[in-house]
């Protein structure tokens, strides 16, 4: 059940989305009409990440970015920011295949880096904002 509290001073309630896990973090958390999706990794339903490799788990990852999107309210056309992280820089063109032809234009601002591992050995982790 999400949790809304307005912090001393701000009108606006900050909404939080819980994972509905036992982690630490929020699915995602709202303020006002923005809203932070935590990273998401290519897991399937079943919590494991899906075979097939980086453009596989990029197929994935869009795909829970999608449905927590959707979750709250929101759809692809309002990203403003996502933040890609890899686990080796070389898959950087494959992934960047996936996410260009599934992200829409205008595409939102965009970081990507290479880090040195990811949860559950994941190839690549993507976390994006939402605005409307």
């Amino acid at each position: 059940m999400p949790l809304s509290v307005a912090p001393a001073g701000q009108t606006s309630p900050v909404t939080y989305h819980p994972s509905g896990g036992t982690l630490p973090f929020s699915d995602a958390v709202e303020v006002g009409h923005t809203l932070y999706l935590s990273g998401k990794i290519g897991t399937g339903a079943d919590g494991k990440l899906v075979p097939g490799g980086v453009q596989a788990e990029t197929r994935q990852v869009l795909a829970n970015i999608e449905a927590s999107l959707n979750k709250y309210g929101y759809v692809r056309a309002n990203l403003v920011k996502c933040t890609v992280m890899l686990a080796d820089m070389g898959d950087f063109a494959a992934m960047n295949e996936i996410y260009g032809a599934w992200m829409p234009r205008p595409y939102p601002a965009r970081s990507a880096m290479g880090v040195s591992g990811l949860a559950a050995g994941a190839k690549v982790e993507i976390e994006c904002i939402a605005a409307r």
